[in-house]
């Protein structure tokens, strides 16, 4: 896969014209599926190159610092998934301050055009563009016919209630502890994936070892979760997981902290995939080691009880 991070091409690097969809595709929810799926038909029928645009960080993150949005997925997994899906060209600008002062016309000319050598150019039916949001669907398609490209808008995808599938939604949905719920809003499980740290090993000296992994941050969810863990010859492996701040501890950052049950590998540096299966509580802050170990306990068996219905 083409990884583009900035709109100077040299001439001819990119010989093949594009289908392209524009979007935040934040966790690549079943909404964001039916762009690409249109983006691969197109590729498919007119021997174009299955392109997506996305950015990071997300734009809301520079707008709107103070109503950032939690993170559903990290730029790894957001790749791994677009490759997955069947992208061969993705392109993704660094949504910084020049980028965001882009006028509609600087956009489609640098990124849609040059960057992308887009001759079909997929969006959402609220798609907007350019700097303060001043390009929209019908701007679009005029500079569509100017530069060649064809525009296809995708209606909203919704679920059996009829309502909207979002990343708002999903996000919602996880930070409520609402896993099955999200899952049909994503179309499969939600997951982290990430490679495995060396942490404090405080858990080892209290009876539960873990694999400590860094969460999309701000991470869409939080708390002790049943899960179960693939990757480094694991195959979804049962375990609990603890995704917070840690305070019972002093920590400063968020982590995801996973005891596997019955499991003695050693995963320093693997990349492991943690599938989140039901949550189980808040994240608590405990007056002494003790007392968390105790509802550790407490919660390995409840999660072992999930796990194994």
């Amino acid at each position: 896969m083409q990884l583009i991070r900035h709109s100077m091409i040299v001439p001819n690097v990119l010989e093949r014209a594009s289908a392209l969809a524009i979007g935040n595709f934040d966790g690549l929810h079943r909404g964001h599926q039916s762009l690409i799926a249109a983006v691969l038909e197109s590729a498919r029928d007119h021997q174009q190159v299955p392109a997506l645009m996305c950015f990071e960080p997300l734009p809301a993150a520079l707008l709107r610092p103070d109503q950032a949005p939690a993170r559903l997925m990290s730029v790894r997994d957001r790749l791994l998934a677009c490759c997955q899906a069947g992208i061969q060209r993705l392109l993704m600008p660094r949504f910084d301050r020049a980028f965001a002062s882009l006028s509609p016309e600087d956009f489609v000319q640098r990124w849609v055009v040059d960057a992308a050598r887009a001759r079909h150019v997929v969006v959402g039916e609220d798609f907007r563009f350019g700097a303060r949001a001043a390009g929209d669907i019908s701007r679009l398609r005029e500079l569509g016919q100017r530069h060649g490209f064809e525009v296809q808008v995708m209606g909203a995808v919704t679920d059996a209630q009829g309502v909207r599938i979002s990343s708002t939604r999903v996000r919602t949905q996880l930070a409520a502890g609402a896993l099955e719920e999200a899952a049909v809003l994503l179309g499969r499980a939600y997951v982290i994936s990430g490679r495995v740290r060396v942490g404090q090993q405080l858990g080892r000296t209290l009876g539960y070892p873990t694999v400590n992994l860094r969460p999309p941050d701000p991470p869409a969810l939080q708390g002790v979760f049943a899960v179960r863990v693939s990757g480094a010859g694991l195959d979804g492996h049962p375990a609990v997981a603890s995704l917070g701040l840690r305070p019972t501890v002093g920590g400063d950052h968020w982590l995801l902290e996973v005891h596997l049950f019955d499991c003695d590998k050693d995963l320093y540096g693997a990349h492991l995939t943690v599938e989140f299966v039901a949550r189980l509580r808040d994240e608590l802050h405990f007056a002494d080691l003790d007392a968390m170990v105790e509802q550790m306990h407490l919660d390995a068996a409840q999660a072992r009880a999930i796990l194994t219905d």
